[in-house]
């Protein structure tokens, strides 16, 4: 073994060893992973190469790191609907968790001329708008940014979305004609970072969707979620 082989070799080492706590049952989802600087020290190792370790491990979906707080064994990462629209909450609530949400955005406002482009409406025309963060067990899983039409929905902006998703509300007032969805690799901006509470090399996924009902565009969405918690799975059949 070469001088500069050394370091990868503990590196990976050190990505075995939490795998095997993990897959032996020694450590379940949800229970705390080593700091960086503990796991360093076992191994007599610096912190950049254990940082290496926890990295891709987390990049692989087999532990989640919370900015401020740690880092923890994640759960088998789920399946999301992507050409199926369903509420966070059953997606969640389907792979085992908990929801709930904290909602930052909810208001009436001047459209601006990018999302009235989007949504085929003037410049000058009123929007609904909305952004809440989504969680599993109180760890953010979606961010979720959604303006919405209120010919399609009139009532939206005075829902409890602590107690209904906008999914939820909004298929059961404006049945979906058509819908339309941009999926795209992304990295987010430091406002989302630290509401997702991720470190700012964490890759996301990116869904932009617009939805049609009563022959008019109903919503345009942007969704992020942390690539490590979550998956988008499509499922098409010719009928």
């Amino acid at each position: 073994m070469t001088r500069s082989d050394q370091p990868f070799a503990l590196y990976e080492k050190i990505k075995q060893s939490v795998v095997r706590d993990i897959e032996s049952g020694k450590l379940n989802p949800d229970d705390k992973v080593l700091s960086e600087t503990k796991l360093a020290k076992n191994f007599n190792a610096s912190r950049m190469t254990a940082n290496r370790a926890l990295k891709e491990l987390t990049e692989e979906g087999r532990i989640v790191r919370i900015q401020g707080v740690g880092t923890f064994v994640a759960w088998p990462k789920p399946d999301a609907a992507l050409l199926e629209i369903k509420s966070i909450a059953k997606e969640i609530a389907d792979w085992g968790g908990v929801h709930s949400s904290q909602i930052l955005v909810l208001k009436e406002e001047k459209i601006t001329k990018k999302i009235a482009q989007k949504m085929n409406l003037k410049p000058d025309d009123t929007i609904f708008h909305s952004i809440i963060v989504h969680k599993d067990r109180g760890v953010p899983v979606q961010y979720s940014e959604r303006f919405i039409n209120p010919e399609v929905a009139p009532h939206y902006i005075s829902q409890d979305f602590k107690k209904i998703t906008p999914s939820d509300y909004l298929l059961s007032v404006a049945p979906i004609q058509e819908a339309e969805h941009i999926i795209e690799a992304v990295n987010s901006n430091n406002q989302i970072q630290k509401y997702l509470r991720i470190q700012p090399d964490e890759p996301c996924l990116s869904l932009k969707r617009r939805t049609w009902s009563y022959d008019m565009v109903a919503t345009y969405s942007i969704i992020i979620s942390p690539g490590s918690r979550y998956k988008l799975v499509g499922k098409f059949m010719r009928g």
